[in-house]
This record gives structure tokens, sequence and C-alpha cells, in this order.
């Protein structure tokens, strides 16, 4: 309902540039990044906890793979041991910190965010990395017919994980030891592995973006990502994730990255400066987010 006003109300400044079919897929290629990588961070929130280190995973799995490809190294094997295995390797040690020492996952991904920062600075020694193989471009982030491939990608993404929610024991387990903890382990569910599991796959899809995005600029920096974390965070909130755990869906989560994809694009089409497009999205989140709170009230009193 929030998306279908936002597009009316934009769609009455601007209909001529906002409903072009160039602009609207131009809004679905912007807001696959972000589904990507917030369906990670809804696995992460839905066990109440949080994964502030994703943004850096980006820019670790994006410079590795572009220092593979520049180095000659096979397109599929850089994609596999320089974006996702990476990726998935710096998730499954936030998720060992998560399960094995108590630490609450804000600390522990707050470090990582860090430590993985700095890992990509190390790796390029501060500077981008240029000069991709065309083709790398060209399969990652071309289009297939009409549709751009990583709007493919992001979708494919979104049904793999709301069947694995919903229609697996895994998913069960994630929404049951959010919604509480002890009640949970005390049916017999492995807690410990699943957080592993968790923040492995949000690292897993934090290094899949990691390669989209160096696909669609053709090109690696180690600051690449900052403030994706909270762009995933905004995303599955909006989306009506709950923010204690135990609520939310991925459809939601999908629903809140085109929310911030077509507030974006507005901001950009009527010429807003860069500073007071902050400060429009910061307030249009809190807005969304009351709304939503105040529709799940609602259909509780019902």
């Amino acid at each position: 309902m929030i998306l279908a006003l936002l597009m009316g109300l934009v769609g009455s400044m601007v209909p001529e540039y906002f409903f072009a079919p160039s602009n609207l897929v131009q809004i679905l290629l912007q807001s696959s990044i972000t589904i990507v990588i917030a369906v990670g961070q809804l696995l992460a929130i839905l066990t109440a906890g949080i994964d502030l280190s994703v943004g850096s995973v980006v820019a670790v799995t994006g410079l590795l793979t572009a220092v593979m490809l520049v180095g000659g190294v096979n397109m599929a094997a850089a994609i596999v041991l320089g974006g996702l295995l990476p990726g998935l390797a710096m998730g499954l040690l936030n998720g060992l910190l998560v399960a094995r020492t108590n630490l609450p996952p804000f600390i522990v991904t707050l470090g990582g965010m860090s430590v993985y920062r700095g890992i990509a600075l190390i790796i390029s020694d501060g500077r981008p990395i240029f000069g991709l193989p065309p083709e790398f471009g060209k399969y990652i982030a071309g289009y297939l017919g009409p549709v751009p491939v990583p709007v493919i990608v992001s979708l494919a993404v979104a049904l793999v994980f709301h069947v694995v929610l919903t229609r697996t024991r895994f998913g069960r387990n994630v929404y049951a030891i959010g919604g509480n903890t002890t009640a949970a382990w005390l049916s017999g569910v492995n807690v410990q592995r699943h957080l592993i599991l968790v923040y492995s796959l949000a690292g897993l899809l934090a290094g899949c973006t990691g390669v989209i995005l160096t696909a669609r600029l053709y090109a690696a920096e180690p600051l690449a990502g900052m403030g994706f974390e909270l762009q995933a965070i905004a995303a599955t909130v909006i989306g009506g994730t709950s923010f204690f755990g135990g609520v939310g869906t991925v459809f939601g989560t999908v629903m809140g990255a085109l929310i911030m994809g077509v507030i974006t694009n507005a901001l950009n089409l009527l010429n807003i400066q860069t500073y007071y497009q902050q400060v429009v999205t910061g307030v249009v989140i809190i807005a969304a987010v009351l709304l939503n709170q105040y529709m799940s009230g609602r259909g509780m009193k019902k």
C-alpha cells in the first residue's frame, strides 16, 4: 500500500519521467542490489540479531573478484572464489562468534564491519581496481531480453528464501528462535547451528552483492558498500519485519527495497540535492515504519 501511494504521489509530480518504461526498469535495477543484501539481513533480524558487516563484506568480495579477473582467472572461478566463498567465510566467522561467545550480534558485526573494511583497504592499498574484462559486466550486469540480469538474480534470491522460510524446517526454526530463543532451545532446536547458518547465508548474499556491484561499476574500490547495511536494515523494517525477531517476510523486504528505490528515484527526478535527499529519505523511512506499526496494531485489535 505504501509503495502504491508513493508511486502515485511521485507519478503525479513528474508523470512524463517517472512512468517511462526506462525509468521503471532503472528503479528495479537500483532496488535489486538492496533486495539481495536485505534478504540476508532479514534472516539475521528474524533471529532477533543484526548484521552490520554486510557493507564491508561487499567491498572485500568485490575487490577479490576484481583482483582475480584482472589477474586472468576464469570468470566463473573468480565469482565463486573471490566473491561467494569469501562472503560465506566472513558470514561464518560472524555466526561462530555470535553463537559460541554469546556476544550481542550488534557488537560482533560492528567489529566485523571495521575488520573487513580494513581488509578491503589492505587488499587494494586504498585504491580502486579497474580494467575488468568486458564480458564480466556483459553477463553479470547486462540484460536478458528487456530485463537486467541483477533484477533476475534478486528475484531468484527472493523466491528461494521465501520458500526456505515458509516451507522448510530451517525456516520455521529461524522464526522460533527470534520469537523466543529459550522456548526454541527447549523444543529441541539447535540454536547455535541455526545462528551460524543464518549469518553464513547473510555473508554469502553480501558476497553476491559485491559481485553484482563490481560488474555494474566495471570496477571495485575499498569504500564500496558503505551504508549498504543501513539500506538493508531499512528495507527489512519498512517491509514489516520486527526488530525484536520472529516476524517478517521476504515479500515485505522486497517491497521495502522497492519503496526505497522509488524514494531515491523520485528525489533524483526532482533534482533534490544529495544533502537534502538524506534528510528526506530518513523522514520517509521513519514515517513508513510508524505507519506499518499503526497498521499492525489495528490488525491485532481486530
